[in-house]
């Protein structure tokens, strides 16, 4: 199974898939190569859950093609707990700021044609 493919079944199951550097332990997301801290090549994969609070989030109004029925929504950065890392998905029903403070605890709840999706705690 490629990388893609287990990215997409983890975000199925609320996980993320992430890769901790055998040499230093420094850990990545899924879409690295090599290791940002020490440039080794050497990965481990580790599973994250999928848990931890709005970062950012950008909420869309006027949708690209194919995405009409889905507005409004909102494209949020998802700092994951326990760790540095952040994630991006889509979040549905998201009309204004108010309805999605930055810090909302989020989480991961599946893979569709959309990408990841996010949904609020």
């Amino acid at each position: 199974m490629s990388v893609k493919e287990q990215l997409i079944e983890n975000a199925k199951q609320g996980k993320v898939l992430a890769h901790k550097c055998t040499k230093c332990g420094h850990l990545h997301l899924s879409t690295v190569y090599f290791c940002q801290k020490c440039g080794s090549k050497g990965f481990e994969d580790a599973i994250l859950d999928g848990k931890g609070s709005v970062a950012t989030y950008t909420i869309i109004t006027v949708p690209p093609a194919g995405f009409e029925k889905y507005t409004p929504y909102a494209f949020v950065v998802l700092h994951l707990d326990n760790s540095d890392l952040r994630i991006s998905g889509f979040m549905g029903g998201i009309a204004t700021p108010e309805d999605l403070p930055v810090g909302t605890k989020a989480k991961i709840t599946g893979f569709d044609e959309r990408g990841i999706i996010v949904e609020k705690q």
